[in-house]
């Protein structure tokens, strides 16, 4: 592990342990007790919000992950310190849930409000969320909606990659002019430029639902929480340098 600072080392142990653990448990059951599961699911438990961003649904999706955490964090906490580090990355990965889960309410309540009107009951509502069973009497257009409300209302969050994104902005913020590529493009493109691109690709495929890199199931609304997250905290410490708050460059 040369050359990586402590608490990405740690943050990188953390994340493999919880995997082998969720590999080694019955399928499932870590996922139910840590990833973010919806507010309104019985699944949903305060800490979610916190342990979320330590689960990974796939050796692929970790691997990625950590890979990122380690490129980019290590740069990152060499410049922060340990503890401006962890506050950061929790930060950046809290700021991704709360995003994410407004985005589900923004989506959910209306969808909600138009059956109680049509003189559903939310006992209803509940019974077709957690059993699958649409009730009877839907139109075609309600039973499109109660399947978009299902679809919320049993999701789950997980991962590293609003954290992370975080960090991916305070790198390019700190480093601006260093150059990266991707595997598939091996263009080098200053981090100024390549970051901000990352990002409104993630904006255009929260919008449209089109999958540039990733699986379709991504979160992108989490990924633009934790970027958000990660600049507003960037953009305070920088106009706050000269405090006791101060930006650590």
């Amino acid at each position: 592990m040369r050359g990586i600072t402590d608490t990405v080392k740690h943050l990188l142990i953390i994340n493999v342990l919880l995997f082998v653990a969720k590999m080694s448990m019955r399928d499932g059951l870590l996922d139910e007790w840590l990833a973010l599961h919806f507010p309104k699911n019985q699944a949903f438990e305060l800490w979610q919000i916190f342990t979320h961003m330590f689960m990974h649904g796939n050796f692929m999706h970790i691997a990625f992950n950590m890979f990122a955490l380690w490129m980019f964090g290590t740069a990152v906490e060499q410049v922060f310190g340990a503890r401006k580090f962890i506050f950061f990355y929790i930060s950046a990965g809290l700021g991704a849930a709360l995003v994410m889960l407004g985005t589900y309410y923004l989506q959910y309540l209306p969808l909600e409000s138009d059956i109680l009107t049509a003189g559903f009951s939310p006992s209803q509502i509940h019974e077709t969320m957690t059993t699958g069973r649409v009730m009877q009497g839907v139109n075609a257009v309600q039973q499109d909606q109660l399947q978009s409300m299902f679809y919320i209302f049993n999701s789950s969050m997980l991962g590293a990659s609003g954290a992370i994104m975080g960090v991916l902005v305070a790198f390019g913020m700190l480093f601006p002019e260093s150059k990266l590529m991707l595997i598939f493009l091996p263009v080098p493109i200053k981090a100024k430029y390549f970051i901000p691109g990352i990002i409104a690709l993630d904006l255009i495929s929260a919008v449209t639902g089109q999958s540039f890199f990733s699986p379709s199931n991504t979160a992108y609304a989490a990924h633009l929480g934790g970027a958000l997250t990660g600049f507003l905290m960037m953009w305070y410490w920088k106009k706050t340098q000269f405090n006791k708050n101060r930006w650590d460059r």
